[in-house]
């Protein structure tokens, strides 16, 4: 498999996070707890993954980040699309649907 294609497949929680934070600032909890909905319990992102990812998008500038209370007055780090992140959410769905039909034709092929 090219590199560029297992780089699609390992950046699948990255699509995941940044397509979650389109609908707005939310915490770490609250963004694990939106894709397990949307997925409809078919995806769990542990934290053990979901925090080095989050660091890893701050770093690059994806996303910016910053201290604020959740609705239960806990303090929590909230995290939001940059514009850079919105252009990467762009890319990578594009990548993402290119990969699935691509693995679709495999599947398909008889």
């Amino acid at each position: 498999m090219a590199s560029g294609r297992a780089d699609s497949l390992q950046g699948a929680l990255s699509l995941l996070v940044l397509k979650t934070l389109a609908f707005g600032e939310m915490h770490g909890y609250a963004i694990t707890q939106h894709i397990q909905r949307a997925s409809q319990e078919a995806l769990r992102v542990e934290e053990g993954s979901l925090y080095p990812a989050l660091h890893r998008m701050e770093q690059t500038g994806w996303i910016a980040s910053q201290w604020k209370l959740t609705e239960t007055n806990r303090r929590a780090r909230f995290y939001s699309l940059t514009d850079e992140g919105r252009r990467q959410l762009e890319a990578e769905e594009q990548n993402w649907a290119r990969l699935t039909s691509a693995v679709a034709q495999v599947l398909a092929w008889s």
